[in-house]
C-alpha cells in the first residue's frame, strides 16, 4: 500500500470540513474498535513520538503564522522611511522656508537612517530567529522520529508500518507527512531569510518594494499550509485518544 504524501496537495477548507463531518458521523460506532486496535499497533515509542510531534506541529503552526504576520508592519514602516529618505535626497532645503536651520537636511537624513537601521536590526535579530525557531523545532522532532524508525532497537516491520487502523493513518503515512511539513517550513524560512538579508539602507528602492515582496512570501506560505491542516485533520483521532 503506497505512502500518502501531502506535499503540494493542500485541500480547500470546505473539503476538509466535509471530511471531518464524515469522520465524526462514523466515529461513535468505531471508537471502541479503534481503541482495541491501537493496543495492537507496533512500536509504542514511535506512536508516542508521533503524537508529540503532531501536537508540536499544531502549536508551531500558530507561532509560524504569528511570526509571519508580525513582519508586515515593520516592512511597511521601512517602506515609508525609504520614501521619505528619497524625497529628502532631492529636496533643496536651502531654497525653502527651512533654510534658516543650518545642517537640517543632514540631521534629517541621519535620523531616517538610524530609524531604518533599527527596524532592520529588529527584523534580523528578532523576526528571523522566530521563524528559524519554528523551523528548527520541526527538524528536531522529525530527526528523533527517524532515529526511532531506523535505530537498532526499532520494532517497526514493513507490514506493520504500512498498516492502517480504523481511526488512524498508518505509521508510515504519518512519518511522511511530518517530512513534508518539515520541508515546507524549511523552504519558506529560506525564502524569508533571503529576502530580509538582502535589504540595505543604501538601496532605498529595494526597501520600498519590501512590503509587496513579503506579501508573496506570506501567500506562498498560506498556499502550502493546506499540507499542515490536512495532516492535522487526518491525525485528529490519533491525537485525541491519547489526550
Amino acid at each position: 500500500m503506497p505512502v500518502t504524501s501531502l506535499q503540494g496537495k493542500p485541500r480547500p477548507s470546505e473539503e476538509a470540513g466535509g471530511r471531518w463531518d464524515s469522520i465524526s458521523r462514523q466515529a461513535p460506532g468505531r471508537l471502541e474498535e479503534g481503541k482495541k486496535a491501537e493496543g495492537r499497533m507496533p512500536c509504542e515509542a514511535l506512536r508516542s513520538a508521533l503524537r508529540k510531534a503532531f501536537r508540536g506541529v499544531r502549536e508551531q503552526h500558530r507561532a509560524w503564522e504569528g511570526a509571519l504576520a508580525a513582519v508586515a508592519p515593520l516592512l511597511a514602516s521601512l517602506g515609508s522611511l525609504a520614501e521619505q529618505a528619497q524625497a529628502l535626497q532631492v529636496a533643496d532645503l536651502d531654497q525653502s522656508p527651512l533654510h534658516s536651520f543650518p545642517g537640517l537636511q543632514g540631521r534629517l537624513q541621519a535620523k531616517h537612517r538610524a530609524a531604518a537601521e533599527a527596524l532592520l536590526g529588529q527584523l534580523h535579530q528578532k523576526m528571523l530567529p522566530e521563524l528559524q525557531k519554528t523551523r528548527d523545532a520541526m527538524g528536531v522532532q522529525v530527526a528523533g522520529i527517524l532515529l526511532l524508525c531506523e535505530g537498532p532497537k526499532a520494532e517497526l516491520g514493513l507490514e506493520s508500518s504500512f498498516q492502517r487502523w480504523p481511526l488512524y493513518p498508518s505509521l508510515a503515512d504519518m512519518v511522511e507527512w511530518l517530512l513534508d511539513i518539515e520541508r515546507l517550513y524549511h523552504q519558506i524560512y529560506l525564502e524569508a531569510k533571503l529576502l530580509l538579508l538582502q535589504v540595505r539602507y543604501e538601496n532605498l528602492t529595494g526597501m520600498q518594494a519590501l512590503p509587496k515582496a513579503w506579501e508573496q512570501v506570506v501567500q506562498h506560505s498560506q498556499q502550502q499550509q493546506g499540507t499542515v491542516e490536512d495532516a492535522l485533520l487526518k491525525v485528529s483521532f490519533f491525537l485525541k485518544e491519547a489526550a
